[in-house]
């Protein structure tokens, strides 16, 4: 009669604890709240060390969790990928006062393609004229609770997130009209007003943890 009953309540128990640990691991961060570990420092394909803290201009920051290798961030016959528009924003970011680095979180790739060696040709190889940093055991994804590469993030002036998804509309190819959702959310908090679509679903491939 015991038995069952046991077996129940553990059974439960352990679906309980595996899900608090899942949470815990892509905990997401939601807009209005303060982005964490910004006093983490992060190796650059320079050879210096941020945090998002160091990064942050007058404004805010814009982060992207990126890659070297997935088709929606490199392109592919079929979509001609964000990173030719890293360039043009993280300018257009700057003259809004915001800064503008990319991540790379993909730590099951980091002795292939995704590696710091790798990073750094990539980085040279497109001319990134932003920093480019290693997030080890993607430590910073997990925290912020980053799905795909690219995944954005827009922070404020106090470090607060105001937006986060995808740069534009592109992927999609049933869209009736072009939407820039990034430079639309700098060019509304450049003039000091709420970002009116805040949020908007991240495209790309999955961030490769460990």
């Amino acid at each position: 009669m015991m038995g069952k009953p046991f077996f129940s309540i553990a059974f439960a128990a352990s679906v309980l604890i595996s899900l608090a640990l899942t949470v815990n691991k892509n905990n997401t961060i939601e807009i209005g709240q303060t982005a964490p570990l910004l006093s983490e420092k992060m190796k650059g394909v320079d050879g210096n060390e941020f945090s998002l803290l160091d990064l942050k201009k007058e404004k805010g920051l814009v982060v992207v969790f990126s890659c070297n290798t997935c088709p929606f961030v490199i392109g592919s016959d079929s979509f001609g990928g964000w990173e030719r528009m890293y360039n043009e924003t993280a300018e257009i970011a700057a003259q809004k006062g915001f800064g503008f680095v990319l991540i790379n979180s993909n730590e099951a790739k980091r002795e292939g393609d995704d590696s710091f060696e790798e990073m750094k040709k990539r980085a040279s190889l497109k001319n990134y004229n932003m920093p480019y940093l290693v997030d080890s055991n993607s430590k910073l994804a997990n925290a912020f609770g980053a799905k795909t590469t690219p995944h954005v993030y827009v922070l404020n002036k106090d470090m607060e997130l105001v937006y986060m998804g995808s740069i534009d509309n592109s992927w999609d190819n049933s869209r009736k009209e072009d939407i820039p959702y990034l430079q639309n959310a700098l060019k509304q908090l450049d003039k000091g007003t709420k970002v009116i679509e805040a949020s908007t679903p991240p495209r790309g491939c999955s961030i490769k943890r460990k």
